[in-house]
């Protein structure tokens, strides 16, 4: 993202550049193949003075000029994000993303008609034949559609996109489209939002299931810590049972009702718990 690190500045994305010379009304940045950039007074920082190096957002402003900001917008070129519709008007739907120009999603980008008020699934980028950062609703556009490369138990970025009758539709590592199932769901998800998971497994037809808990035996080490610290903390006691509810069992321990029997029947064989009617108990 900067010449430190041998890239050339680019629009719609984060850059380290070098202040060339001081105006009254801001900052020159040296934006190499892009030439000088403003980075209006409002934006620079406190004893700023040429040689210095500073991180800032490049676009075009409202009259189509190229400036820089040290405001991060909501999402950058080439991610997803979850915006809100703040105007429409003859050419499309305007997004708040965080900048004072809003982002522009052009009718032809929508998937659904977007209106005032609404929120939805963008994926933002730079268009090249106007340099001007755009966003679009058709997702399936920007998806890779090439052979998948993650590994069974693999940590992923989940993007929660859609909610649907069987679980949640995610966006992995903002590449690949996967299928989080609400079986495997025990705490409150935001669509729009980002959070760690896992492949739990790649179907014959190229499609990824994922679940937020590793799947497998791994986990059971450092999880049984977990329910055992827990132990301590009551006084040896907890009243969990294989019948209490999913969301009690995550509500406690942060963890799936299947991983929890897991980690409590290797506990078990390790006779550092008894198992009772009503609970498990400490051993000693």
């Amino acid at each position: 993202m900067d010449k430190e690190r041998g890239r050339m500045a680019r629009i719609g994305d984060l850059n380290r550049l070098t202040v060339v010379k001081m105006v009254d009304h801001g900052a020159y940045l040296d934006g190499d193949d892009l030439g000088e950039i403003l980075l209006p007074r409002r934006y620079v920082p406190e004893g700023c003075k040429p040689g210095d190096s500073v991180e800032v957002f490049i676009y075009l402003d409202s009259q189509d000029l190229m400036v820089a900001t040290t405001d991060k917008p909501y999402a950058m070129a080439g991610q997803f994000a979850c915006l809100k519709v703040v105007s429409v008007n003859a050419v499309g739907a305007f997004l708040d993303w965080g900048l004072p120009k809003d982002l522009l999603v052009p009718f032809r980008e929508q998937k659904q008609k977007m209106e005032v008020g609404g929120s939805y699934i963008v994926f933002v980028y730079l268009d090249y034949k106007t340099n001007r950062m755009v966003a679009s609703s058709r997702l399936d556009n920007f998806i890779d559609t090439r052979p998948v490369c993650f590994r069974q138990g693999q940590e992923v970025d989940l993007f929660i996109c859609e909610m649907t009758d069987i679980g949640y539709k995610v966006i992995i590592n903002n590449t690949y489209w996967g299928m989080l199932f609400k079986n495997d769901v025990f705490r409150q998800l935001r669509l729009g939002c980002w959070i760690k998971g896992f492949i739990k497994n790649i179907r014959d037809d190229g499609k990824i299931d994922v679940c937020l808990q590793k799947p497998g035996y791994d986990e059971i080490g450092p999880i049984s810590q977990k329910i055992i610290e827990s132990l301590k903390q009551q006084g040896g006691f907890i009243p969990v049972t294989d019948k209490s509810s999913p969301e009690t069992i995550y509500n406690l321990f942060g963890i799936s009702k299947k991983t929890y029997k897991k980690a409590v029947g290797a506990i078990y064989k390790k006779r550092l718990i008894v198992i009772e009617p009503g609970g498990i108990k400490l051993v000693g």
